[in-house]
């Protein structure tokens, strides 16, 4: 597709700058565990495990989408399929569209699955396209291209709002979703880019049959402000900008979806900063977290560096559980919170 790699490539460089931050907090911050001055725990045998997608992680965490073109995200994907391979964390590509349409593109290929055959990796398209011709067997294709145990939707709306090539006629998607959902072979997380998803969307899409939502809440990366830095007109850097503050902070999104839908596989991501925002995303019904722009600069240096970022998430969240007195993760949704 024409100008995709320039624009995969303005949209990563503009999240490395930080030029894209939410005017929103996730709303962490409000949520504050109880001390346990006493805990009758050893720090190092502290369960972090999780089940997800049929495999059993070491601690439920999600290395969410990233973006880039071709050959940036060649070398990012090799890191984080090695990180994730090491670390026992799941992976999600990036939109695969591009790599669809080229017939395979670098980095999204068998080799991602050969650097991380033990770990949950998620295929990636956008919702968007399935109402311009993109059906049962292009999914089947994403997903055979790099051996995805899942296929990701991702819900863009906004991004593509403020995009000055953006896909705007939205009419059927959602019915065209859950004909993908019922007929696919696979599992089918749906997420959202940075604006959240409410608890009736939530319902919704559970309701279609999808396997886990991600409620991709705001206050990480704004698409529509990321998208208002690469426009060239004034009409659209202005029409960008208003929706700076725009969304569902991530902590609501996660209490609101969990209330909505009680049984649901629910993946909390969206400035989560640190370990212990992982945790409290877990106390508010996160069953797993995902992180993207706080592990991007670390993804573009080395699977070293990756590594080390997510050691020291992990380190976090193991002491928020001991200074809590969780022993495992089914604890820790349980822990006290200050009124």
């Amino acid at each position: 597709m024409p100008g995709t790699v320039n624009r995969k490539d303005q949209h990563l460089d503009v999240i490395l700058a930080g030029k894209a931050r939410h005017a929103l907090a996730a709303g962490f911050d409000d949520v504050r565990f109880v001390h346990e001055a006493l805990p009758d725990l050893d720090h190092g045998k502290i369960d972090l495990g999780a089940d997800f997608l049929g495999r059993r992680l070491k601690a439920p965490l999600l290395i969410s989408a990233m973006t880039g073109g071709p050959e940036r995200a060649e070398a990012i994907n090799a890191r984080l399929a090695e990180a994730a391979q090491q670390l026992g964390i799941a992976l999600a590509v990036g939109s695969q569209r591009a790599a669809l349409e080229s017939d395979g593109a670098p980095g999204l290929d068998m080799a991602l699955r050969l650097k991380a055959p033990d770990t949950p990796i998620l295929a990636n398209i956008g919702a968007a396209q399935l109402t311009r011709g993109f059906g049962v067997d292009e999914a089947r294709r994403v997903l055979d291209m790099i051996a995805a145990d899942a296929l990701v939707v991702h819900l863009n709306p906004l991004q593509e709002a403020c995009q000055p090539e953006g896909d705007r006629d939205w009419w059927g998607v959602g019915a065209a979703l859950e004909a993908l959902v019922k007929a696919l072979d696979a599992p089918v997380v749906v997420k959202e880019t940075g604006a959240g998803l409410s608890g009736g969307t939530a319902r919704r899409l559970i309701d279609m049959g999808v396997a886990a939502v991600d409620v991709a809440g705001a206050g990480g990366s704004n698409w529509a402000l990321a998208e208002g830095e690469r426009a060239e007109g004034e009409a659209d850097k202005a029409h960008a900008a208003a929706f700076g503050d725009w969304g569902i902070p991530t902590a609501t999104a996660i209490a609101e979806v969990r209330a909505a839908c009680p049984k649901a596989l629910i993946i909390g991501s969206g400035g989560v900063r640190d370990g212990v925002d992982a945790a409290r995303a877990i106390r508010l019904g996160a069953d797993m977290v995902g992180q993207a722009a706080g592990v991007l600069a670390a993804a573009t240096i080395s699977t070293e560096a990756v590594i080390e970022h997510f050691q020291i998430v992990i380190r976090q969240l193991r002491t928020v559980c001991f200074c809590t007195g969780s022993a495992n993760l089914t604890a820790l949704r349980k822990a006290p919170l200050q009124d």
